[in-house]
């Protein structure tokens, strides 16, 4: 029997997956197994050194007319991706991104104290980063990385054909792309034992990560959403999981899909790894403590020591106890702090709705955002917005 007819020889619990999950287990581990042939084909084409990764790039962020004749690669992903679902409903996606705005303060904290966490407790996952230098290093850098992409992506219009959402979440998958080629060539990737680098399952995690995950971390701060509010967040990124390469069988439509992905995540990680507890440790000590600290009052070393313990305490509040254990993330009384101030906080929102409305909390939140990544950016010295704009980084448009 060829390993690739079965699991991933590190995975656990492959036939648990199948037994509670049946046809959605199947697809997840026979996902270790696939990529995205459409975006590997374009950053492998031989025709002529990176002539169809150029072609891909100039049509999508310029204009149809940008190129004159592009390579076969290019023109079979520049068709897909350019190809619209019958399910999508674009409205939807602008009525997301309104929703999503007007939480960007609670959404980009939960993203990384939450979302970020979750992905860490699985070491193969995050063996491509490792390999390619960028795990665990520059923290701050990666998450307005992701910052800036999300920003992209969450606005009226972001992922229009043609917009810079869509443009950057094509750049994203090209990303993956060069990470797959630059660690498959590694000797250190061990494909029986993993998969394929980035493979379908977790790329379908990582929309779980911006969905789920963080909409319930968001609801733990007192967030509340209305069910149809929930439904289009759950439809923008059902149409980013298409652009950025996910399959039908594994692109999560719904909360119960996004659930069924997380499960199946942590049913078959191998656990976390020293590596993914430098990472969480780095991620919260550098980064989002420090950022917390700044709304905090009071002498510099009690806030920053006070943000920590929040950071750490809301990890808990948010992964479990369990996850957080595993992940060697600090236990204390700070997670129960977090608990008593949901419904506090739930109240100052409605407050605010009422008090504003809608449309003018949506505003701010549009303007808030940007004036805070652009802070964010100085900060850190960062004149690149994704890490394909970085000279010498895998994925580099050269």
């Amino acid at each position: 029997m060829s390993v690739r007819s079965q699991a991933p020889t590190a995975l656990p619990n492959a036939d648990l997956a199948v037994e509670r999950y049946g046809d959605v287990g199947r697809a997840w581990l026979a996902g270790m197994w696939q990529a995205d042939p459409l975006a590997d084909a374009v950053v492998d084409d031989p025709t002529e050194r990176g002539a169809s990764l150029r072609a891909v790039r100039a049509i999508v962020e310029k204009s149809a007319s940008a190129v004159v004749d592009p390579p076969d690669s290019a023109i079979a992903l520049l068709h897909q991706i350019t190809t619209e679902p019958g399910w999508l409903e674009r409205e939807r996606l602008d009525r997301a991104a309104d929703v999503l705005v007007r939480y960007s303060a609670q959404w980009g904290l939960v993203l990384g104290a939450a979302s970020l966490l979750a992905g860490a407790d699985n070491w193969i996952a995050a063996k491509p980063l490792l390999l390619t230098g960028r795990y665990g290093h520059q923290p701050a850098v990666r998450s307005i990385e992701v910052g800036e992409w999300l920003s992209e992506v969450v606005r009226p219009g972001g992922m229009e054909i043609g917009g810079r959402g869509f443009a950057h979440t094509v750049r994203v998958r090209l990303i993956h792309a060069h990470v797959r080629r630059h660690v498959n060539a590694h000797a250190e990737w061990d494909l029986e034992a993993w998969g394929v680098p980035v493979p379908q399952p977790y790329m379908a995690f990582t929309l779980a990560e911006f969905g789920h995950i963080s909409l319930a971390a968001m609801a733990q701060l007192g967030v509340r959403l209305r069910p149809d509010e929930l439904e289009d967040i759950y439809h923008l990124w059902r149409y980013v999981g298409h652009v950025i390469g996910v399959g039908e069988a594994l692109n999560p439509a719904s909360e119960a899909d996004q659930v069924a992905i997380e499960e199946l995540y942590h049913l078959t990680s191998p656990g976390p790894d020293d590596y993914s507890r430098d990472f969480v440790r780095a991620l919260t000590e550098d980064y989002l403590a420090p950022q917390l600290a700044t709304l905090l009052v009071g002498p510099e070393r009690l806030r920053q020591n006070v943000a920590r313990r929040l950071m750490y305490g809301m990890s808990r509040v948010f992964l479990g106890d369990e996850a957080a254990d595993s992940l060697a993330i600090p236990d204390g009384g700070a997670k129960h702090v977090v608990r008593a101030l949901r419904p506090g906080l739930a109240l100052a929102d409605q407050a605010r709705l009422r008090l504003f409305g809608r449309e003018e909390v949506t505003s701010r939140g549009y303007l808030a955002r940007d004036r805070e990544l652009a802070r964010l950016r100085r900060e850190h010295g960062m004149a690149h917005d994704l890490v394909d704009a970085v000279p010498g980084a895998v994925g580099h448009a050269d």
